[in-house]
């Protein structure tokens, strides 16, 4: 049996971590059931257990002088990010990521796992590669191989799997850095033919320009001249407008609680959003267009466009993206996962546990399972080439839950009830509490058409196989065209439903927690705080008497932004014991 190695993508804003478990590459999720780990670590005063992620995240608003974000910007300078005895530098900081992302790898798997793949920019130099696999290292990590993250990004989207000879170009803008990179396939080898980048270049430079613009609005001056604690909070609510505005024409932006200053509030629109940010987004043109000239290549000419990183998903970006490149880019793959997923496909080629294979044909439907709430979760996309392996772990979403039916699904709608079913089994667990099952579901799919889909409890071991014959590859044409056209013609109002649907799940899992957040805070809040945190309960409660999608979704971010104070204020008083 191949040794394990774990497939880390060290970012900007955030990490993950992955491994190749029964043959196929999964992405690890927390105890929280999150895949991405903010790249976030805070340094406790006193010198107590440094905390990493979510939780550090919210204590930026609270110490920003001991709460380190964006650290990858200076690998290899050696500054000093946090002042103390010992100091704390980039490579410190990156080291305790590391060495949370192991930890969620050793309690997802059971298992320590000592060898990791770690991905860094292309531009990166040696001496900023040297820093991170010495990060590695103080993590306790033996780091067997440092790969580009354009090269993992083609690895994720099956890009290696194209022609012979084939050339991609990969955008990657992300929190803090922006590269692309135009890479050649040939004969299975990529190699990057040109690659461009700006390690000061990213979507942190976007918040910080909103960040200023809403508190001039808020009367606040010169942001440069901010306290710490008003510039990690006007950043954060920046952070959030821009994310919300990916999808909305206008968001509210709140800020009930300021260090000596009135509350602010007000409405950004789509449009005054994308005027600010388009000088920074521009400034990633030139770079497009030295990069295909360095290749000897039109953007016409490539057989791919992919976009990774978070700071993709404005649609600013991709529309910038498109014009440069003359063509629309791929947007198959998550872009905040495709980097992570191409270094475990990697780590799973080292250590033997993935192996070439032929390839003969591709899927005509994507394939996947129903998720929680009637949700189509898609495992295996549409026009994917096979043979081809595909997992994802899935946990309990009730207390004291005793199994979990697989129902296998194949189609294009966002709703499992209106794809075609293709079978159904169910596996077995312990009960416990939420989220505390970990079933690994795996689709297998032959170069004969025959899906296998394995579910395995990973704590107990038991395997359960469902063998489906024909029905994934071979589907009548006029099956297919049927069910793209109704995929399309009923995009919105599925939209609509999984936006709904989501947003209720999340409001039924955030009323509860913030009710009992507030009974334990007792008297730590004031009566303001409590006040200002009723009135976002009762905007959940009222959007979700209103049927909504875009508003409850809204509603759960100005509680959860609300909340901030009070979800720090109970971290730090866990730490304090």
């Amino acid at each position: 049996m191949s040794e394990a190695i774990l497939g880390i993508d060290l970012g900007t804003t955030n990490s993950l971590v992955g491994v190749v478990d029964s043959g196929f590459p999964i992405l690890l999720a927390d105890e929280t059931g999150s895949r991405i780990v903010p790249s976030v670590v805070h340094f406790p005063d006193g010198g107590g257990e440094p905390v990493v992620g979510e939780a550090a995240r919210r204590m930026r608003a609270l110490h920003p002088d001991r709460t380190v974000a964006s650290a990858k910007r200076h690998m290899g300078g050696g500054e000093v990010l946090v002042a103390g005895d010992p100091p704390v530098g980039a490579e410190e900081v990156s080291a305790e990521i590391l060495r949370h992302l192991a930890g969620v790898a050793e309690r997802a798997m059971g298992a320590a796992i000592g060898k990791a793949v770690i991905t860094v920019p292309a531009y990166f130099n040696d001496g900023q590669r040297n820093a991170t696999r010495r990060a590695g290292e103080m993590a306790g990590l033996e780091v067997v191989r440092i790969v580009s993250e354009p090269t993992a990004a083609a690895l994720a989207y099956g890009l290696d799997k194209l022609a012979e000879r084939s050339r991609v170009a990969v955008y990657d803008f992300g929190g803090g850095t922006f590269d692309v990179s135009v890479l050649e396939l040939n004969g299975g080898v990529f190699q990057v033919l040109a690659t461009e980048g700006d390690t000061g270049l990213g979507g942190d430079d976007i918040d910080r320009l909103l960040a200023a613009r809403l508190y001039a609005m808020a009367g606040g001056g010169a942001f440069e001249e901010a306290s710490p604690m008003e510039v990690a909070r006007f950043l954060e609510a920046a952070r959030a407008a821009k994310e919300a505005l990916s999808e909305a024409d206008a968001v509210p932006v709140r800020l009930p609680f300021r260090e000596g200053g009135e509350p602010f509030e007000t409405e950004l629109a789509r449009g005054d959003f994308e005027e600010l940010a388009r000088p920074v987004v521009d400034r990633t043109r030139a770079h497009c267009r030295n990069v295909l000239a360095a290749a000897e290549v039109e953007g016409g000419e490539l057989d791919a466009v992919v976009l990774v990183g978070g700071s993709t998903r404005i649609p600013l970006v991709r529309a910038v993206v498109a014009e440069v490149f003359g063509q629309a880019p791929d947007l198959s793959q998550n872009p905040d996962e495709a980097v992570a997923l191409g270094a475990v496909v990697q780590a799973g080629v080292l250590s033997g546990a993935l192996r070439d294979v032929v390839l003969l044909d591709v899927t005509p439907l994507s394939l996947g399972v129903e998720a929680f709430g009637g949700l189509m979760n898609v495992i295996v996309p549409r026009n994917t080439t096979i043979p081809v392996k595909r997992g994802e772990l899935f946990t309990n979403a009730v207390a004291g839950q005793r199994a979990m039916k697989i129902r296998v699904l194949q189609g294009e709608r966002e709703m499992a009830r209106d794809n075609w079913p293709l079978g159904e089994f169910e596996i077995g667990f312990p009960p416990g509490a939420k989220g505390s099952a970990r079933v690994g579901v795996q689709f297998s799919l032959d170069a004969d058409g025959i899906l296998s889909v394995l579910a395995r409890d990973t704590a107990g071991g038991e395997d359960r196989v469902l063998e489906i014959r024909d029905a994934a590859v071979d589907v009548d044409d006029e099956r297919v065209e049927r069910m793209v056209s109704e995929s399309v013609e009923h995009a919105f109002d599925d939209m609509n439903e999984r936006v709904w649907t989501e947003a209720k799940m999340k409001s039924d899992e955030l009323l509860p927690a913030v009710a009992q957040a507030l009974e334990v805070a007792g008297g730590a809040l004031s009566d303001d705080e409590r006040q200002e945190i009723g009135g976002r309960v009762a905007a959940v409660e009222a959007a979700l008497a209103g049927g909504r999608g875009a508003a409850l979704k809204a509603a759960n971010a100005e509680l959860d932004r609300a909340t901030e104070r009070l979800a720090a204020l109970l971290v730090e008083r866990a730490l304090d014991g």
